[in-house]
């Protein structure tokens, strides 16, 4: 049987797997891939030494192509004749040709990553050991920022309570005493005491600044005290201006200024400070600090820090305060510049016209007339109109009530300054007198001065200073005002420029803090109102303990102490309700009396226009001025007290039978007919004095020309003379003076300051000193002149 060959092929190939392309390798690398190259050839060389020679001739030779190593097909060329052993072998050598490399490969591969696990280890490491370097240094960052703030915020009390102890009581000592001195240390009291209770906060907790627990106990006790620092900050920084002010005008004088400088370093020798303001101007610095100090200590903590977030909330409260101290001391600014009272004189004013304000006045002006016209509408805010009627209101009640406790102040001293317990009423033997005498005499010493003195500190005072804060609050409403009807014109505009949007801005401004500000202030002072009338209440109650507490100690020795309490009541209620009659009768006659019609002779000047008056319109209608007359509306006349005038009509033109048209002599006018009495023209000439005996020597000289010349030579041996007043004159105005019949008087001038003989400068015996008329003034003879008599009027 024959056994069928195998196809004859020149050559065959074998495939090998390319590898996949290495990562670029060290020199050491490529040094084992070689040996490993030469120990697979070394390998199949020893398989060739082994094969029978009959194989060798079988087979032929193998040729490896140096393709081999870098991945390429490797043909090997053999005869004609081969045979299955042949094949076999061929097939093993290059499975260990395949194992060889792959092995080789994976050797290497391994290296590989175990070098490269051992530098990502060295880089981890070293990362890690530069994150705990920063977090190293951002933790000391934080203690040191930390340290400031604490440090920084002890040295800072450190100097203020040098500046309000040593410093200022070292000056207070300068002669004279500088003006203004205490406003300048005015609220930073507050700002110390703030400052200290920071620190005691911190303290209290004994924790060092390097514990993590020392910045949330820095941040509580911050927030604790945020609302504190705001309120001693904001009205220390809103005074500041008066500080600098202050100190500008101690600069004024050199003198005075360089013992101020001297008193500071003096007292601060390790502080290079020259002025009071080094120090005062610390507390503005400080508040804008916390904010920049709580954002380092943030920038340098890190966010798992457990406090961070407290530390967050800490730095945005302080930012918080430093906007709202600023906006209320803008709108302290502006309430200082538009709650001043000025007092402008008429040149002042004129010299304050321009153009500009020539054209806001005009445009404030005619946007009033469009309101009261109903053209344009009005800007109406509701809560700030019933905000500024109860001012108002309050207002108005608090003046009422100031000028009721001056009165009450007023009678007071009037009863306190008639000591009746001093007349001798010639009643020393009988018990009641004395009594009265010496319970007068108690009140008028201590009781009621000491209530007067406690009303004056309690009541009256207070009210004063209340009185004069209203004035504030009152210009700042007028301004608002006109603010307001500034802005309703720039509302109508669309684009505003520079000036005009401050316009704008100042009204805002201005309403919305007399919104906050108003409903506090008539809170307090109504508040103060109820105080005061409570005070008010219970000085009575003293006043009356007191009284009752004095007259227990004489109830024994009044007349009336053995009644019991019943039958004493009836009798005071009898003897009061008796006193009561007979006061009132007393001022019925009293009225009566005055009401009587006013009859005075007349001057000169007055009886002419009396004499025209009578020829005009008849005696009938001439009537007399019984209290000054002030003209309040057109057509109405002034008119002094005692001036003659005749009704031309009891009623003016609209039939007001209150207003009489009256002719004063060549001018007419209206006149409240209340003001106005008939006038009773005496019939008879004045009656004669008693005193007008003149001496035949001397009748020559005429009373209304008595001249200091006229007097004879001051000899003793001569006769003297004085002058009288022959009649009662009233006098109509302060450069009268009034005088009654009989009255001696001391000429000083003949004649008024026009050289008119008609009138008279005296010196009455009360010392006031005016004109009468001289026909009203007589010269008698007196006895004979003793040498060093006082003879005034001789």
């Amino acid at each position: 049987m024959e056994v069928p060959r195998r196809p004859q092929t020149s050559s065959f190939t074998l495939p090998l797997r390319k590898p996949a392309t290495p990562a670029p390798m060290s020199p050491l690398g490529a040094v084992e891939k070689v040996t490993k190259k030469d120990q697979t050839k070394e390998k199949l060389q020893e398989k060739k030494d082994d094969g029978t020679t009959e194989d060798d001739s079988e087979f032929g030779e193998e040729t490896f192509s140096p393709e081999e190593d870098s991945g390429v097909s490797v043909f090997v060329e053999a005869p004609d004749e081969t045979s299955e052993l042949g094949d076999e072998n061929i097939s093993t050598a290059e499975s260990e040709v395949r194992l060889s490399s792959r092995d080789s490969f994976s050797a290497e591969s391994m290296k590989s990553e175990e070098r490269l696990a051992e530098e990502a280890k060295e880089v981890k490491k070293k990362t890690e050991e530069e994150e705990a370097e920063a977090k190293e240094r951002a933790a000391m960052r934080q203690l040191m920022a930390i340290q400031e703030l604490v440090q920084s915020e002890r040295n800072y009390l450190r100097l203020l309570q040098i500046s309000t102890v040593t410093i200022r009581s070292n000056l207070q000592k300068i002669q004279p005493p500088l003006a203004n001195l205490d406003s300048m240390f005015l609220y930073i009291e507050e700002v110390i005491d703030v400052s200290s209770r920071l620190l005691s906060l911190l303290d209290q907790k004994q924790v060092q600044p390097g514990d993590p627990l020392y910045l949330e106990t820095l941040c509580d006790s911050f927030l604790s005290l945020s609302s504190d620092i705001e309120a001693a900050y904001k009205e220390y920084l809103a005074n500041y201006n008066h500080v600098t002010v202050a100190e500008n005008s101690y600069k004024q004088k050199e003198s005075l200024w360089n013992d101020i400088v001297r008193v500071i370093k003096a007292s601060a020798p390790d502080v290079n400070a020259t002025s009071v303001t080094f120090f005062l101007v610390m507390p503005v610095q400080r508040i804008a600090r916390y904010p920049l100090l709580l954002q380092t200590i943030q920038k340098h903590t890190d966010k798992s820090h457990p406090a961070y977030s407290l530390l967050e909330q800490t730095a945005h409260t302080s930012i918080a305060l430093n906007c709202r101290i600023n906006e209320y001391k803008r709108f302290r600014e502006v309430a200082d510049k538009y709650k001043k009272t000025e007092t402008l004189t008429i040149k002042d004013k004129i010299n304050r016209l321009n153009s500009h304000s020539i054209a806001k006045k005009t445009a404030r002006l005619s946007q009033h007339f469009k309101h009261e016209t109903g053209i344009a509408p009005k800007l109406v805010d509701e809560e700030f109109d019933a905000l500024e009627g109860f001012f108002n209101v309050l207002e108005d009640g608090i003046l009422q009530l100031l000028e009721n406790v001056e009165m009450y102040l007023l009678h007071l001293q009037a009863f306190l300054s008639c000591r009746t317990e001093e007349f001798d009423l010639d009643m020393d033997g009988e018990k009641a007198p004395i009594c009265y005498k010496e319970i007068t005499t108690a009140l008028r010493q201590w009781i009621l001065p000491t209530f007067e003195k406690r009303l004056r500190t309690l009541i009256h005072k207070p009210l004063c200073a209340l009185r004069d804060l209203l004035v504030g609050p009152r210009n700042l409403i007028r301004k608002r005002l006109d603010k307001l009807l500034d802005f309703e014109v720039l509302e109508t505009k669309s684009n505003l420029s520079y000036e005009e949007q401050a316009v704008a801005n100042t009204y805002r401004t201005m309403n919305t803090l007399l919104l906050n500000e108003l409903p506090q202030f008539n809170g307090l002072a109504l508040q103060m109102i109820w105080s005061m009338l409570g005070t008010f209440s219970c000085l009575h109650k003293d006043l009356a303990s007191d009284m009752e507490q004095l007259f227990q100690s004489f109830a024994q020795q009044l007349p009336h102490s053995s009644l019991d309490r019943g039958a004493f009541w009836e009798w005071a209620e009898s003897t009061v309700l008796a006193g009561a009659n007979r006061l009132e009768t007393l001022c019925r006659s009293v009225e009566d009396t005055l009401n009587a019609p006013v009859v005075q002779p007349l001057s000169p000047s007055s009886q002419r226009r009396l004499k025209q008056l009578t020829d005009k319109h008849g005696s009938g209608k001439i009537y007399q001025v019984i209290g000054t007359v002030v003209a309040s509306r057109d057509l109405d006349l002034n008119l002094a007290k005692g001036e003659l005038v005749a009704i031309i009509s009891e009623a003016d033109t609209r039939g007001d039978k209150r207003r009489w048209l009256v002719d004063a002599g060549g001018r007419r006018g209206y006149a409240p007919s209340s003001k106005l009495i008939r006038y009773h023209q005496p019939t008879e000439d004045p009656p004669p004095s008693p005193h007008l005996t003149l001496p035949e020597d001397v009748t020559a000289i005429r009373r209304h020309s008595y001249t200091p010349e006229s007097r004879p030579m001051a000899v003793v041996s001569q006769p003297c003379f004085q002058v009288f007043a022959a009649y009662d004159f009233m006098a109509r105005g302060n450069h009268e003076v009034s005088i009654r019949a009989g009255e001696p008087v001391r000429v000083l001038e003949p004649h008024d300051k026009r050289g008119n003989p008609e009138w008279s400068l005296v010196e009455a015996r009360s010392g006031q000193r005016g004109y009468v008329p001289s026909n009203y003034l007589a010269i008698v003879p007196m006895a004979t002149g003793q040498p060093g008599a006082y003879q005034p009027y001789c």
